[in-house]
């Protein structure tokens, strides 16, 4: 599902791979009960966050509001599977995004429908980047809490190819799936094998939680207080076992290591 004013490029890509493409928004509940329309299952990873926010275009609007509409449409065109993305059950403070992420979560059990819900943890592509201040590319890296906590990493192509075992999957049946990466590496070592992949020595800012449950007790905004809510919970450590999780689905996860090498 496209919405009206996607982005050409990307919705010629998506065209060229052989995709079939239906129009609507989560924010326009009408335009789901066509898009739903004689489908067997919905796999839903909208969010707004955290390269989409905007006012209206928000936690509200499409995390919680958005959410519930595809739920209720999709129970309503007699759609068999609905496969959720949430967030690692690790994170259980109370905030902005959280809520919203746990109340769809509860709407997808009681709707009925088959469900799966995805939990992956700290996605690679994001929480590595410059986005959130790792810059590999400028040795530069800022970490929250002392870096030695351990967090289960996941690629977001792994996430992918979960959603879409989950539609054939018994094990996926009515199930919550934590998700993470093969194992999991403290921040520290990941700048440990950058430096080593790249002969690069990293300039490292540590935020201590202190400082993060102060901007977090600040915090207005519902995407700088759901940032801060999720940068305390990376501070804290993010451990997900997936060896048997991985061996269920029949999916080699991508290592922290192969993601430095590519990244590098």
């Amino acid at each position: 599902m496209v919405r009206a004013p996607s982005n050409p490029d990307r919705v010629n890509a998506l065209k060229g791979l052989g995709i079939e493409l239906v129009t609507g928004d989560l924010r326009d509940p009408s335009s789901l009960q066509t898009a739903c329309a004689g489908m067997e299952a919905v796999i839903t990873t909208v969010s707004s966050m955290p390269f989409s926010y905007q006012p209206g275009n928000d936690i509200q609007s499409v995390d919680l509001d958005g959410d519930t509409s595809l739920i209720a449409a999709a129970k309503e065109a007699g759609v068999r599977q609905f496969v959720y993305t949430s967030f690692t059950g690790n994170i259980t403070r109370s905030f902005p995004l959280g809520d919203a992420k746990r109340t769809v979560e509860q709407r997808v059990k009681m709707s009925g429908m088959m469900y799966t819900i995805l939990r992956p943890g700290y996605f690679m592509e994001v929480w590595l980047s410059p986005a959130v201040g790792f810059d590999a590319a400028n040795a530069k890296a800022t970490i929250y809490g002392t870096g030695d906590q351990q967090i289960s990493w996941i690629a977001v192509q792994d996430v992918v190819a979960f959603a879409v075992a989950a539609l054939e999957n018994p094990s996926a049946c009515n199930a919550i799936i934590e998700m993470g990466g093969p194992a999991a590496v403290s921040p520290n070592r990941v700048i440990a094998l950058f430096e080593k992949n790249t002969g690069r020595k990293f300039e490292v800012v540590q935020v201590p939680p202190e400082a993060l449950q102060q901007q977090f007790d600040q915090a207005t905004d519902p995407m700088q207080k759901s940032f801060a809510a999720l940068m305390l919970s990376y501070a804290k450590g993010d451990p997900i076992e997936m060896k048997e999780t991985a061996r269920t689905f029949g999916i080699q996860l991508k290592s922290i290591e192969q993601f430095v090498q590519g990244a590098a």
